[in-house]
């Protein structure tokens, strides 16, 4: 598997491309081309001609949740030439509207905007994208250390209540080695995705996790999650967008952190 990162708070230092808060990678399994989110904006797609890839070439664009540093740039996208054959993969909840303090933050596309980009596929269950890569679904919380919060409110059957995201979710790839963990926000916890990740590919061994983990603080929680990290022996740590410099810095102290940020190339076996 191939991993570039197209979107993340931070570049690569001398690497000239445009950062902001969000996320979007650039995934390739096989011949299968993925896109794991698409950013606030179009600073993505900017970053994809700078990097000569293309959007025509994107066979499955894959939701990790639907808040819009995640899925803002996809009216960007349904402005570019895009694959015929292109399949939206998320949540049954990705695409319903989410708001916070009165502000919409949630997709600019609803789902009939997204049914004309491609093949749209909503599900709680997990599903095969490629050879080697899994889209989680709907994530069980396992541990009790990382109950769910909400964050605003989302639109179910034309009413509005708490959102606690159950929508987000996750990539696992499962090679040679391993699994390798890509997450977008880790909204539903990092560690109970890493969990069912294991469940769903039966398979234990778990060598590496990349993405946000909504780790704002050192607290029980950051902990914990570290003493998760090496009770399953995680040694390859990419930790970036919504994790704070103050849990990456404890973190490090135990298990060596790659630096995150836009230009990034992964190459997992």
């Amino acid at each position: 598997m191939f991993l570039t990162v197209l979107v993340d708070n931070n570049t690569i230092i001398d690497e000239y491309y445009i950062g902001e808060p969000g996320l979007s990678f650039y995934i390739e399994d096989e011949d299968i081309k993925i896109l794991f989110d698409c950013g606030y904006s179009n600073v993505f797609i900017e970053n994809m001609k700078k990097l000569n890839l293309s959007t025509y070439n994107i066979d499955v664009l894959a939701i990790s949740h639907g808040h819009d540093d995640h899925v803002g740039g996809i009216k960007y996208l349904a402005q570019e030439k895009l694959n015929p054959s292109l399949k939206i993969i998320g949540h049954s909840l990705a695409f319903n509207k989410k708001i916070k303090n009165n502000q919409c933050i949630s997709s600019p596309l609803d789902i009939n905007g997204m049914k004309n980009m491609g093949e749209v596929q909503l599900s709680k269950g997990p599903i095969k994208i490629s050879e080697n890569i899994y889209f989680l679904g709907e994530i069980p919380s396992t541990m009790g250390f990382e109950p769910r919060h909400s964050i605003g409110e989302i639109e179910i059957d034309n009413k509005y209540e708490k959102d606690f995201i159950y929508d987000d979710t996750a990539l696992v790839y499962k090679g040679k080695e391993g699994l390798f963990i890509i997450t977008g926000c880790s909204h539903s916890g990092i560690c109970n995705i890493v969990e069912y990740a294991k469940k769903v590919c039966n398979e234990n061994s778990v060598i590496g996790i990349i993405g946000g983990t909504h780790l704002r603080e050192y607290n029980d929680r950051a902990n914990k999650t570290l003493e998760y990290f090496k009770d399953n022996n995680i040694n390859k740590l990419y930790l970036g967008h919504c994790t704070s410099f103050e849990v990456k810095s404890y973190i490090h102290s135990s298990i060596p952190i790659t630096e995150v940020g836009v230009g990034l190339k992964l190459e997992i076996n």
